[in-house]
């Protein structure tokens, strides 16, 4: 790259000149990685992943940038030097230290891709495990998917653990304490307001977790004829417990059977004026061997070309895993055209939020009767119930993440530590789920996100937060979201159109009239025992 002028936007607009191609061609290659695990396209994406990290690494462009940043930034593109800054800064470190981690995550990832548990003699996907630990009253069979869902975890834990430590030799290059608090740092969070945030949020939740748990175990032990004491993990409904058991709330999953759970998610964006059809064109969405098995979203260009990655069957679940995949993907269509490249993504909270909203809609009344048909009479049995099951998957949820944070948080502090046994700790304290008996494997590492998507969980739980103050604000402007147009315009204009020109936390005051903070999850988590 030649020599970064000092003007602030020609420094932001020869960014884009260079980046937004490697971006694209970066994306398109985690793409197919992601479709198709296969030798050519793990090292088709580990060479895209390592130019787009050699173009971030640019010393020359970073002093530009660093300076830009300390004068100020006056010529009107400040926002854009703080978030190229904290695009570049990570890679600022050895081109072999950055080629290694690329290369061990793309090992990692692809692992995950092709790896699939063996039940009953045959292997099963991700999708056939959540189903016996959702529906088998056969503990033996139980027991059988849910040590299935872990074998991953031996298969790549010794990598995982290079990867922290080579995340945190990175880190630490940079003046960092570790790849934890690097992460932060780049991602505008603050580390103090992040633990004080999840000490808060464990206050507002432990007491009525503990009352709600303490409901579904003993329905748990009369179903499966056993005393509570004897529960173990495989008695609940999803390999980590960190969805609610239809056992804890209201299992609708019987109303989506021969549904067409792709058509119920167009119906439900068309009907607030936020069509998706362009999406789902180019996506993704059904189950085959080879595929990831983890939904996501993906926005190749920044200029509408947004895919989803799905493996899409007639459950609530599913619909709500779509509906929520696609809440990011109208967002990414939804910035403002006269924003730059570098203005037009999304914060991680902020994206997650919408994501949030939207998916949290498949188990809503009045999603049940205006899209999926539900009878008012069908509706009217239910009322109440959704808003309880709601509140149950925030606790549940929120109990999961804390998990996940002070997990990673020790991770990065000593990944040689002994994580095995770190890990049924903290399930332990936060999930109150008792371990296997003399357990000893890397279950942690049966985690996608802890090997590739690192330090990221916690913006899930502000996602959460969030999501439930945008949705109490379009309650009150517009009357809720299903089929009101009007909600969804304001959501275009208020959230989505901004793009990264304003921070993730004036953001959220703007578009929810309140700042960020975890008053409405103990709002919301309170009707869980009512």
């Amino acid at each position: 790259m030649s020599s970064p002028s000092t003007n602030s936007r020609a420094i932001a607009e020869d960014a884009e000149v260079r980046l937004a191609p490697l971006s694209v061609s970066r994306n398109l290659a985690w793409w197919e990685s992601q479709i198709a695990a296969t030798d050519d396209n793990e090292e088709r994406r580990t060479r895209a992943e390592i130019a787009w990290s050699d173009a971030l690494s640019d010393p020359e462009l970073f002093a530009a940038v660093e300076r830009a940043r300390a004068g100020g930034a006056s010529d009107g593109a400040r926002r854009e030097i703080e978030l190229l800054r904290n695009l570049m800064l990570s890679h600022q470190v050895p081109a072999p230290l950055r080629a290694r981690i690329v290369e061990l995550e793309s090992s990692v990832d692809v692992r995950f891709s092709r790896h699939r548990g063996v039940v009953g003699g045959v292997e099963v996907d991700d999708t056939a495990i959540k189903r016996i630990l959702r529906q088998s009253d056969d503990v033996a069979e139980r027991r059988e998917a849910w040590e299935a869902s872990k074998t991953v975890g031996a298969e790549v834990a010794e990598d995982v653990r290079e990867l922290a430590r080579l995340r945190n030799e990175a880190a630490r290059t940079l003046g960092y304490r570790d790849w934890f608090a690097l992460s932060l740092a780049a991602d505008e969070l603050d580390e103090a307001k992040l633990i004080e945030t999840l000490a808060a949020a464990d206050r507002a939740t432990a007491a009525p977790f503990t009352r709600w748990k303490g409901s579904l175990d003993a329905r748990l032990a009369e179903r499966f004829g056993r005393a509570v004491s004897e529960l173990r993990p495989w008695h609940y409904a999803d390999p980590f417990f960190q969805e609610t058991p239809p056992d804890g709330a209201v299992d609708l999953d019987a109303l989506f059977a021969d549904r067409d759970v792709v058509a119920l998610a167009r119906r439900t964006f068309e009907g607030i004026g936020l069509p998706v059809e362009g999406i789902l064109a180019a996506s993704d969405l059904y189950p085959r061997d080879g595929k990831c098995q983890h939904a996501f979203c993906i926005d190749v260009d920044r200029r509408g070309d947004v895919r989803v990655l799905a493996n899409v069957v007639p459950t609530q679940d599913s619909a709500d895993t779509i509906l929520h995949e696609l809440g990011h993907g109208v967002y990414d269509l939804g910035f403002r055209d006269d924003l730059s490249w570098l203005l037009r993504s999304t914060h991680l909270v902020a994206t997650e939020a919408s994501a949030l909203l939207f998916g949290a809609l498949a188990g809503r009344r009045e999603w049940l009767e205006a899209v999926l048909g539900l009878s008012p009479d069908g509706g009217a049995e239910l009322a109440g119930r959704p808003r309880g099951a709601r509140a149950a998957e925030l606790l549940v949820f929120t109990r999961w993440v804390l998990v996940m944070n002070a997990f990673e948080r020790a991770l990065y502090a000593d990944p040689d530590g002994d994580l095995d046994a770190l890990w049924w700790g903290l399930v332990s304290r936060y999930q109150l789920v008792t371990p296997p008996d003399g357990r000893r494997a890397p279950d942690w590492a049966a985690k996608i996100h802890i090997a590739v998507a690192p330090v990221y969980y916690h913006t899930y739980l502000y996602g959460a937060i969030v999501a439930a103050q945008i949705a109490a604000a379009l309650e009150s402007s517009a009357g809720g979201i299903v089929d009101r147009p009007e909600a969804g315009a304001e959501l275009r204009e208020r959230l989505f159109e901004p793009g990264q020109s304003v921070r993730w936390d004036r953001l959220v005051e703007h578009v929810s009239g309140a700042p960020f903070g975890v008053d409405m999850l103990a709002r919301e988590v309170s009707a869980a025992n009512a």
